[in-house]
């Protein structure tokens, strides 16, 4: 029950306060939000990227040994196959700009609909992380705190996203928050279960891993990266690459720091 606590409580800190986080964006006037997202988005790149070649594919090989490193890495080529067919299916991976072909019309307007793909399709991916953050705390312990610390990271940004969609989809303020923070819970949910169906399959770990490394460089190299090409000039390309170095810097740390503690 122990391992339970722990999953819970850094199944909130990557669901629910990323959302309490990115609501601070309906504080800020509309005119701003397209020069400050990019900086979340640099950040959140650096920390993906860092638990996906750091963390957790060394641990999955590491338990999986070294006869199954083919197969793990065949993991993360499917993994990467299946992530973008269900952004194609669901719009589950969003963009993470203010004008997004996926869910524009055409006439920068958004419609009722598009906003309601976005909580379902967060909901389904708050879900899988939650999986995800459960099996690196299978694991080990400070390999799930810098994976639930990653995907705070890249959910900032993202919850960012929907609000602006939901937003401009006519939702009040109040309701874009409230729907935000319920396809939150699925992450809490996908841990929960998560720790009682993976406890009894731990031999299957390595994979959820090698799953979870898959998740996030996809997430980096098909919806992150295109984002910040958009900029080109020297000042933005410098800051970009000060804060992925940032997000990389930080996960680092977290990790020395936990296992400092025999985390």
């Amino acid at each position: 029950m122990h391992l339970l606590f722990w999953i819970i409580l850094f199944t909130l800190i990557g669901g629910i306060l990323s959302v309490i986080a990115a609501s601070l964006f309906l504080l800020v006037p509309d005119r701003h939000y397209a020069s400050i997202l990019p900086h979340g988005v640099s950040f959140a790149l650096g920390a993906l990227l860092s638990v996906a070649f750091l963390d957790l594919l060394p641990h999955a090989v590491e338990n999986a040994g070294v006869g199954n490193v083919q197969s793990l890495f065949a993991t993360v080529l499917v993994g990467i196959l299946v992530f973008f067919m269900l952004e194609k299916l669901l719009l589950w991976r969003h963009c993470h700009a203010t004008d997004c072909e996926a869910h524009n019309d055409g006439e920068d307007h958004y419609h009722q609909p598009a906003g309601t793909l976005i909580v379902v399709g967060d909901g389904i991916h708050n879900f899988v992380d939650g999986v995800l953050i459960a099996a690196a705390f299978l694991t080990d312990l400070h390999l799930g705190i810098v994976t639930s610390l990653a995907v705070a990271a890249h959910e900032i940004p993202q919850e960012i996203g929907d609000f602006a969609i939901l937003l401009q989809s006519g939702y009040p303020k109040s309701k874009a928050f409230y729907y935000n923070i319920l396809s939150s819970l699925g992450t809490v949910a996908g841990g929960i279960l998560a720790y009682f169906g993976l406890e009894r399959v731990h031999d299957s770990l390595p994979y959820f891993l090698a799953l979870a490394a898959s998740s996030f460089i996809y997430v980096a190299v098909a919806d992150l990266i295109p984002t910040l090409h958009k900029k080109t000039h020297t000042e933005a390309v410098i800051q970009q690459m000060a804060l992925i170095l940032a997000g990389i810097v930080l996960i680092a740390a977290v990790h020395h720091y936990a296992e400092g503690f025999g985390v």
